[in-house]
């Protein structure tokens, strides 16, 4: 059974890497219950997490990035390759999860995480400028874009309080295939894949669906 390793929320802190004047990067697992609901739109709103911060409202938090979960058996594999202790929440995630294919999971997937809480899967992570900066790891973004395992960005559909040990299951998955690594190629090192990613239809954010939208009628001209 998929189980919630930790909830991890933000101890914001200033830093010359980011663009803003806080960033909410550093993320440390949290003891008791912990309340998610949707925050409202991007660019107003910031975390669905309750006492969570994030510092760059203008790309990040809203609706559609209202929690982020990353797999420990990634940070585990990160660990081993980068000599060093990952700790949950390192890289910047609400929810770090063990025997969740966070990365396969289908965009438009719903996991229901303890009693109430339902989330929907809506896009991967993409590494910026403060999380290179944050890691200050040679080389980041082109080594965790490479590695193709992102971690999934989740809206909130059902509300509810959750904590470490609680059961995740995936109550729905759609059969488009279009997967949280998948789409994080086609954004990145494999932009042939970007027709695929309209293939997820509705479970898209209207914006990203704009967005590879956009892309498509670039690489047509």
């Amino acid at each position: 059974m998929a189980r919630l390793l930790s909830v991890n929320l933000a101890h914001p802190h200033t830093a010359d890497y980011t663009s803003t004047d806080v960033t909410g990067i550093d993320k440390r697992p949290v003891g008791g219950s912990v309340a998610v609901a949707a925050p409202g739109p991007r660019g107003t709103a910031g975390s669905g997490v309750a006492g969570d911060t994030v510092g760059d409202l203008r790309h990040h938090g809203g609706d559609h990035q209202a929690v982020y979960a990353f797999a420990r058996e990634d940070l585990t594999a990160w660990e081993k390759e980068l000599g060093r202790e990952l700790s949950n929440g390192v890289f910047g995630e609400n929810l770090t999860t063990s025997g969740l294919d966070v990365n396969g999971a289908s965009i438009g997937e719903r996991w229901r995480i303890g009693a109430s809480l339902v989330l929907e899967v809506t896009s991967p992570r993409i590494p910026c400028r403060t999380f290179a900066g944050w890691l200050a790891e040679k080389g980041w973004v082109k080594r965790f874009t490479q590695a193709a395992r992102p971690g999934a960005y989740l809206r909130v559909i059902e509300p509810g309080e959750i904590k470490a040990g609680d059961d995740i299951e995936v109550v729905s998955r759609p059969e488009h295939g279009v997967t949280v690594e998948l789409f994080f190629r086609a954004l990145t090192t494999e932009p042939d894949l970007l027709p695929r990613v309209l293939d997820a239809g509705d479970a898209l954010n209207p914006a990203d669906a704009a967005s590879v939208r956009r892309r498509l009628e670039r690489r047509k001209r």
